[in-house]
């Protein structure tokens, strides 16, 4: 048993999973997400109506829930093909709370609901694992983190860590793109070399070429190293979040990046060798 707190050598139960074979990684990853993400005391219980997708449900009592830390690649909506894993993720997302016999608990996040009036929820199965530290560690999603609701960011990030490493799901192929090569908006993650950085009273700016700014608010600059962001000039980095065209806010200012990429939370931008 590996006692609360104590670090989990998450690549050593990939090889033991690979060994053992399918049947049984699902019981491995089980019990590395009870030790990393444990369930707090007396969680309110919720029925589940359906699976929208791999990081959505809706409950019987009419609230949609949206899963807190994870970022499930997009299932085809409006004509548009799913991305790839959205279809595996949605039905894993699907047996984890079959095996839960519907029933799931919510921690709600201290940013309770979005803009679009879904609860925010780390969601926990029957025997108490998190689910979404389960779908990151097989590779059917990404690790997001938005601040204020970071309270399992640590373990969450060793389960994304596990499941790339082994080359799971979408990890397979590398989903990381150049930053010059951001064409439309949505969730991405990304590679570039950073030509400057700037801070002022919009916040810090990441210039990686001419393609492409990252932004951390300024009421989340408290949150950084501003000294060690300061000094990635010249750095090869990768970052992650939404991507946002600043062409269709009332057109650019000269010598302004298109593409707009905020940074919510420090492990959505590392160092490509950290």
């Amino acid at each position: 048993m590996v006692a609360l707190g104590a670090p989990v050598d998450f690549s050593r139960l990939l090889k033991k999973a690979s060994l053992v074979g399918a049947f049984f990684m699902s019981a491995i990853w089980l019990g590395a997400a009870n030790a990393l993400c444990p369930a707090p005391a007396n969680l309110p219980a919720a029925q589940v109506q359906r699976v929208v997708d791999g990081d959505t449900l809706r409950l019987n009592d009419g609230r949609s829930v949206r899963m807190i830390g994870l970022n499930a690649p997009e299932t085809g909506k409006k004509g548009q093909s799913a991305q790839p894993f959205a279809e595996a993720a949605k039905r894993r997302l699907q047996a984890l709370v079959d095996d839960s016999d519907g029933q799931v608990s919510l921690r709600i996040g201290e940013q309770a609901t979005d803009r679009y009036g879904r609860t925010l929820a780390n969601v926990y199965g029957r025997d108490g694992e998190n689910l979404e530290a389960i779908l990151l560690a097989e590779g059917l999603g990404y690790l997001v983190a938005v601040s204020p609701n970071v309270a399992l960011v640590d373990c969450q990030q060793a389960a994304e860590k596990a499941a790339r490493q082994a080359g799971l799901g979408l990890w397979r192929n590398s989903p990381v793109q150049s930053a010059d090569q951001i064409g439309s908006g949505g969730f991405a993650v990304v590679s570039g070399r950073v030509s400057s950085v700037q801070h002022n009273r919009g916040g810090i700016w990441i210039e990686l070429g001419d393609a492409l700014v990252l932004r951390v608010a300024p009421d989340l600059v408290a949150e950084f190293d501003v000294a060690g962001l300061q000094a990635l000039k010249g750095l090869q980095v990768e970052a992650r979040g939404w991507v946002v065209d600043r062409s269709r806010r009332g057109g650019l200012k000269p010598g302004q990046s298109r593409w707009m990429m905020p940074i919510t939370h420090p492990v959505m931008l590392n160092t490509e060798n950290s």
